[in-house]
């Protein structure tokens, strides 16, 4: 915390309000902070939140179109459930193995088993065909699928999916399920060919690989702050104020049906595009319309590829910064940082 000479804090508390909350999508205020705060954390969501995805692919048989490499590669961007990721061990660090899969602290094995044998059907194989050792880390599709079935919103269901895959009745509704749903497509057969694998999946960062990013999109805006210039809007005819509201791309303002007065709709959809401003400009009314970003406060959207929810995701990712910080403010030797210590260092 740095104090000024006078003895001030200049520490600040950010505040965060949140505007809609789904399973894959957040809306919400950051506040009372600055750009390299917001920055950093939309960075962390990218980049540092740990999420599984398989990583090691050891191919049996392979008949299909497709090379090794190839199907290998799809499968490593497949999304898994990661709820159990931050407990997880990276497979680097773990002391239990060597990142081979026989580890249940920093690894979940996978196995394949397709062959077509219908000659007139092209059967497709999905991440619906894999089948994971650990209930908790399955295809996110997959997982959907069993959720669904078992009730809807609840919560997925781990201890009842388990005991579905270790007795796969042919008339298993919950099986049906997950048969109708089409899933991630991996390959496609046709009769003869025959695709039979194991795969390892592990914990990793999105820095690493872009298949362990949990974030389809994370993004943030400077939250404008809109000022009307009242007595100038008045000197305007009404359809002088209908082009002026016209002249910005994103309906932003509107014209009050009651009052006839232009009135801010949507502050959030100004695009910083200065159209308005250079319509005003045009009509020989500078200062009519006044836009300004608030510099200490911020509007995130955030979606989610499904590994993890969207809450988990700006939890773990909070969680994530405050140890980068903590490791910098705790620490007063930079040998004892270890690779971030060379970094600060230049080495």
């Amino acid at each position: 915390m740095e104090r000024a000479a006078g003895g001030v804090s200049y520490q600040r508390f950010p505040r965060v309000r949140i505007r809609e909350l789904k399973d894959d999508y957040a809306k919400f205020e950051l506040r009372d902070t600055d750009a390299s705060m917001a920055n950093a954390l939309r960075r962390v969501m990218i980049a540092e939140v740990p999420t599984v995805a398989i990583d090691l692919v050891e191919i049996e048989v392979n008949s299909s179109v497709l090379n090794d490499e190839f199907i290998a590669h799809r499968l490593g961007l497949i999304p898994l459930t990661s709820a159990a990721a931050m407990a997880m061990r990276f497979s680097r660090d773990c002391d239990a193995c060597d990142g081979d899969g026989s580890c249940e602290y920093c690894s979940v094995e996978f196995h394949l088993a397709a062959r077509a044998t219908d000659s007139d059907q092209t059967l497709e194989v999905t991440s619906n065909d894999l089948r994971s050792t650990d209930p908790k880390v399955c295809p996110v599709d997959q997982a959907r699928a069993y959720q669904h079935a078992l009730g809807g919103t609840e919560p997925f269901d781990t201890a009842a999916a388990a005991d579905q895959r270790q007795h796969p009745l042919p008339c298993c509704p919950i099986m049906d399920i997950i048969a109708k749903k089409l899933g991630i497509l991996i390959v496609k057969l046709r009769r003869g060919q025959e695709l039979r694998l194991r795969a390892i999946a592990r914990k990793g960062i999105g820095k690493d690989h872009a298949k362990w990013s949990p974030a389809a999109t994370v993004t943030f805006m400077y939250e404008p702050e809109i000022r009307i210039n009242e007595e100038l809007m008045e000197t305007l005819t009404l359809e002088e104020k209908r082009n002026l509201v016209e002249s910005s791309p994103t309906k932003v303002f509107n014209i009050d049906p009651n009052t006839q007065q232009v009135v801010v709709e949507d502050a959030e959809a100004y695009t910083y595009d200065d159209e308005v401003i250079k319509k005003a400009d045009a009509m020989g009314k500078p200062g009519l319309i006044e836009i300004n970003a608030k510099e200490d406060s911020f509007i995130f959207t955030v979606e989610t590829t499904g590994a993890i929810t969207a809450y988990e995701l700006i939890m773990n990712a909070i969680t994530v910064l405050r140890q980068k910080l903590d490791a910098v403010r705790l620490q007063d030797d930079d040998a004892d940082l270890g690779e971030l210590g060379a970094h600060l260092v230049g080495g």
